[in-house]
């Protein structure tokens, strides 16, 4: 316990510490010109996940020690007349769906926790290698921003079948198809971005495009979960590990790989292995798909999830073949993963150098530093910033950096 109450103390002072850096950089940049509709979407799309995180986390931890004071000081919080060893406990009130709403209450801003970040990277990485402005920067803030807040408030669609109230649920429905609104506008706007841009398809790209491709599938699996009724037939069974593993896991990696290919150069002053990359996205995606996408049809059929073996049940087990391949596509998926573990550090020692401080014609401030920026990124002062960050293919240029000053015949944003 000594332990644990040392570890809660050393969390909360770094974090303290981390936010007051994170306010003395930002008040810096300020006195230079940066106002919030000149950040990236990437830092947008950090300072959400921020904010999910302070006000979810907390609740976490307050039904974990909740559930310490259960475990070790007798009290009721979630135990009631529960029998343990044919013995009853002497606890009496509690519930253990208590401990179900403290945890969603956490686990489902956590799913953008992970998400939002993504999301900030793959919009950065698709405006850049489009060469085209992002498409609705003020429709993507909007977005984030209602995510945000409707993270809050759907929890309970995790819930639909402990016994929650029928017309509760209902509110729980409409809340959670109504995530599907900003949702639907990053697709539009990420989409439109693509249009009849200049594309370059680096790897980066493809994991930001395989990125979109994901989080439309999955997010429309969603719909069928969030509907109280029918999440009756398909709770607990395959479907929902294939809707969570893809909306949440592989698009999650997918916006996690485009970032490191895209932001490695400025890591470690060396290219990642463009080959290797192209082969790491193709066989990832097309793998992710077979492995995920036939558990769907596996949960109508009524398939249970988190059996080990299903061979005793004659009613499970219907896709013994199907559940073969999706093993074999997992080897070859993960084996992938080692590759490009293989070329993540290979790559830092001997990739291929990189030459210029901005490779990829890229507007934001990280590539204004050096090659590979020491301590304070800038080794002079910190840069002015006059424009926002997607000036790309304006007045016959094809990119320009947010250093640049505003001419006297353009005009500001």
């Amino acid at each position: 316990m000594d332990l644990w109450i040392v570890s809660m103390a050393l969390f909360v002072v770094s974090s303290l510490l981390g936010g007051l850096n994170y306010i003395s950089t930002i008040l810096n940049l300020r006195t230079k010109g940066m106002s919030m509709t000149r950040l990236p979407l990437t830092i947008w799309a950090m300072f959400f996940t921020a904010v999910l995180g302070v006000l979810s986390f907390p609740v976490l931890l307050s039904g974990l020690i909740l559930l310490l004071f259960d475990r070790n000081l007798g009290t009721s919080f979630y135990l009631s007349d529960i029998v343990v060893n044919g013995e009853i406990l002497p606890n009496e009130g509690g519930s253990a769906i208590l401990f179900q709403h403290l945890f969603w209450f956490l686990g489902h801003p956590e799913v953008y926790i992970i998400l939002l970040p993504a999301m900030g990277m793959v919009s950065e990485i698709l405006s850049v290698n489009s060469r085209k402005p992002i498409f609705g920067y003020m429709a993507m803030l909007g977005s984030l921003f209602a995510i945000t807040i409707l993270a809050f408030l759907v929890w309970a669609h995790h819930m639909f079948v402990t016994g929650l109230n029928p017309f509760l649920g209902s509110i729980f429905v409409l809340l959670t198809l109504l995530i599907a609104v900003p949702s639907a506008i990053k697709v539009f706007n990420w989409l439109t971005t693509l249009w009849r841009g200049n594309i370059r398809f680096t790897p980066a790209t493809l994991f930001a495009i395989g990125f979109v491709s994901l989080f439309i599938s999955g997010g429309l699996t969603g719909i069928f979960l969030g509907n109280s009724t029918i999440d009756i037939h398909l709770h607990d069974t395959m479907f929902v590990v294939a809707h969570f593993h893809i909306v949440m896991g592989v698009a999650s990696f997918f916006g996690m790989f485009a970032g490191v290919y895209h932001w490695f150069p400025k890591m470690f002053g060396r290219y990642l292995n463009s080959t290797l990359g192209y082969i790491h996205f193709w066989v990832t995606m097309i793998g992710s798909y077979l492995i995920f996408w036939p558990m769907h049809y596996q949960g109508l059929a009524g398939i249970p999830r988190r059996y080990l073996d299903k061979r005793g049940w004659v009613s499970f087990n219907d896709f013994p073949e199907l559940d073969k391949m999706i093993t074999i596509v997992s080897i070859i998926v993960f084996a992938m993963q080692l590759m490009f573990v293989f070329n993540f550090i290979y790559s830092i020692f001997k990739g291929r150098k990189v030459t210029s401080t901005n490779p990829w014609g890229a507007n934001t401030l990280e590539w204004t530093t050096p090659i590979r920026p020491g301590h304070g990124n800038w080794p002079g002062e910190i840069p002015e910033v006059h424009r926002w960050p997607y000036d790309y293919s304006k007045d016959g240029r094809e990119f320009i950096p947010q250093t640049e000053p505003i001419g006297e015949n353009e005009s500001k944003h």
